[in-house]
């Protein structure tokens, strides 16, 4: 099993980015998909939440600047971040649920955001 995060970076503060997380060698159907995220010297927190039918929801802190998506023909999941702010730096991490209730986590992507 395979979570493949990529499209992390630096950005100015203001400034956009787009994550991916491809899944492979799953077995079985994804579930839900989620993104989390762990700032230095904190707990990872959640994030954002997908699920199969599309149905999304979102942590208070990134309501209305972050937009989480999936692909379900491609096992992958985007999460689109707007207005990014210093406070977003962290290492962001996909995650995902099978329908046999197996939980995947992938090695996490670097967010940087600059003031």
């Amino acid at each position: 099993v395979q979570l493949v995060e990529s499209g992390g970076g630096l950005v100015q503060a203001g400034g956009s980015l787009r994550l991916s997380c491809a899944a492979s060698g799953i077995l079985g159907s994804i579930n839900d998909m989620a993104w989390y995220r762990q700032a230095p010297g904190k707990q990872r927190e959640y994030v954002a939440r997908i699920t199969v039918s599309g149905s999304t929801n979102y942590a208070d802190s990134v309501k209305g600047r972050f937009t989480i998506s999936r692909d379900n023909a491609k096992n992958t999941l985007y999460l689109q971040m707007n207005s990014l702010k210093p406070e977003d730096t962290a290492v962001y991490y996909c995650h995902l649920r099978t329908t046999a209730s197996q939980i995947y986590w992938g090695q996490g992507t670097q967010v940087t955001v600059s003031s």
